[in-house]
């Protein structure tokens, strides 16, 4: 049996590297005597993924991770054991049990929701937000690991508007493409020619796609 586990990565941890947080839910897991799965070998390890790395300086409200377990086990009993172990920063909200056979939530991510709160909102943002998603080609210069790559980045913009002072973004996460946020804000504010203000991203939502709908994705 494997748990599927929403947690959050809170504000005050968000310069946190992806291997620390690992370490430090591995942690919390063995803390809690849960009956995990450890993988074969001189050196056990507990079988932990998660759907997709944050980057440093990111906090994510719905995170989610697959834990393997032996045996059957209640997603409100996995927490019940979990949650004392964890510190405050980094909660556990919900957990259902899946089946060993169920695809891998890294398997099933499609696509993210963003949420990039600036600290002041330019003149003309909105009206630049309603035309740069009316392009039908918006080139960029995407890293990659044999360097910067041009790409078209409107394929993986799936929706992006301006609300209060917030810039919210649904983008492309997966093996096949991925959009991200710092790249969509660097393309949106240099096609605007405006100051690009200082913004803090999070993570607010991971969706899976099924019959070409966007479904949230702990509930794949």
């Amino acid at each position: 049996m494997k748990m599927i586990v929403v947690f959050e990565k809170t504000p005050r941890l968000r310069h946190i590297g992806h291997l620390d947080l690992m370490r430090a839910m591995q942690r919390a897991l063995r803390r809690s005597g849960l009956p995990l799965k450890y993988s074969q070998g001189f050196n056990p390890h507990i079988l932990l993924t998660f759907a997709a790395p944050l980057s440093v300086g990111m906090p994510g409200k719905r995170e989610i991770m697959e834990v393997p377990i032996e045996g059957e086990m209640t997603g409100e009993a996995f927490l019940e054991k979990l949650r004392p172990a964890l510190p405050p920063e980094l909660p556990c909200l919900w957990a259902r049990p899946v089946d060993d056979r169920h695809s891998a939530p890294m398997a099933q991510l499609a696509a993210a929701l963003y949420e990039a709160e600036l600290d002041e909102t330019p003149s003309g943002l909105s009206d630049a937000v309603t035309a740069f998603l009316a392009q039908e080609e918006i080139p960029a210069l995407r890293k990659t690991k044999t360097g910067l790559k041009p790409c078209d980045i409107r394929p993986m913009i799936y929706d992006l508007s301006l609300n209060s002072g917030k810039l919210r973004m649904c983008l492309a996460l997966c093996e096949k493409a991925t959009c991200k946020p710092d790249l969509l804000l660097s393309s949106l504010f240099e096609f605007a020619k405006l100051p690009r203000p200082h913004a803090i991203v999070t993570r607010t939502q991971m969706f899976g796609k099924k019959d070409g709908a966007f479904y949230p994705l702990e509930e794949m």
